[in-house]
């Protein structure tokens, strides 16, 4: 296995649609940076949040969550409350090739910051917009900018295929077009 450059990511992208909208260079002025970098694509969020809220006092429970526990927000930038977390989608719809496993990581501008992105790996053939995971580990309210960088993704191919995709198991994700809240 090996991980993917700067080179491959631009040819797969326009040959096969890897990544759609899709910025072949590194847009860093004035903004969190995003785009092809070395070894990477920095994805970015966009301006649809669920922002965390415990107005219901209930447990957050995978295998029954409750949505209304989310406050939904379509603005250019949002503030995630202290000790909390939001959700959101990337802008970017990503087509993962079958030897391909991507692992997105948190850009250490946020890092930097107490603010914490967690996506999990994106597995052979999924595709989809990336629900992103968003937490404020600090005591103070933390500001996110949408239509900017959130995440780095890594690309790692296989020197064979595996055996069956996500595709292939009908990934309960697959094709996912918003904010997706955990399916069981």
């Amino acid at each position: 296995m090996s991980i993917k450059n700067d080179q491959w990511i631009v040819r797969m992208s326009k040959e096969q649609g890897m990544i759609e909208p899709f910025e072949a260079a590194q847009m860093r002025e004035g903004i969190v940076s995003f785009g092809v970098s070395s070894y990477g694509y920095d994805m970015r969020v966009s301006d649809e949040y669920k922002i965390f809220t415990n107005v219901n006092s209930t447990v957050v429970d995978p295998k029954r969550f409750d949505s209304s526990n989310f406050v939904e927000v379509k603005a250019k930038e949002i503030l995630v409350p202290p000790n909390s977390f939001a959700l959101a989608r990337s802008v970017e719809y990503f087509r993962i090739p079958r030897q391909v496993l991507a692992i997105c990581l948190g850009k250490s501008t946020y890092a930097r910051c107490g603010i914490i992105c967690n996506v999990t790996p994106f597995e052979p053939e999924w595709e989809g917009h990336v629900t992103i995971e968003i937490s404020n580990t600090t005591p103070l309210p933390a500001k996110i900018y949408s239509n900017e960088g959130i995440c780095q993704v890594l690309f790692f191919e296989s020197d064979e295929a595996c055996r069956v995709s996500y595709k292939d198991r009908q990934g309960k994700y697959q094709g996912q077009t918003g904010i997706t809240l955990p399916k069981l």
